[in-house]
């Protein structure tokens, strides 16, 4: 999995990292169980500040999506986190604010829902093919 970095994005580095991460799980890149590289590493690697990772790593933990262990360092978790009346809030909080600003931008609802439908069919399309060996 390759992390993109955006140093002029107003989105905080941890937050960018957070997402890629969950996205590149999401996809099939990332495998439960599998372990990411040490914060030193992958601080090194990007050129970014070792607490940023540690940053992103405990946020994902916190979430549900990492383990981290003293001596394996973090892994993507053997069991994924479910969607807990916790999460469905903060989901509504989030989607009202995307829903607001696209149609602000005068995205009208079909093609904000063709959008939402894409992307969830990639997550789908890309984890069977990883599944399937392609």
């Amino acid at each position: 999995m390759i992390l993109k970095i955006d140093f002029e994005s107003e989105m905080p580095i941890y937050e960018q990292l957070r997402r890629q991460i969950i996205e590149g799980i999401a996809k099939g890149e990332l495998n439960t169980g599998e372990e990411l590289p040490s914060v030193r590493q992958l601080a090194e690697d990007i050129g970014i500040n070792l607490h940023t990772v540690n940053k992103a790593y405990n946020v994902l933990k916190d979430e549900g999506y990492l383990v981290i262990d003293r001596r394996k360092g973090a892994m993507v978790k053997d069991i994924l986190p479910e969607a807990t009346k916790e999460y469905y809030d903060s989901l509504e909080k989030e989607l009202k604010f995307i829903v607001a600003d696209a149609y602000c931008r005068g995205m009208g609802k079909d093609e904000f829902l063709k959008q939402c439908e894409r992307y969830f069919d990639e997550y789908i399309e890309s984890r069977r093919e990883r599944e399937n060996g392609r």
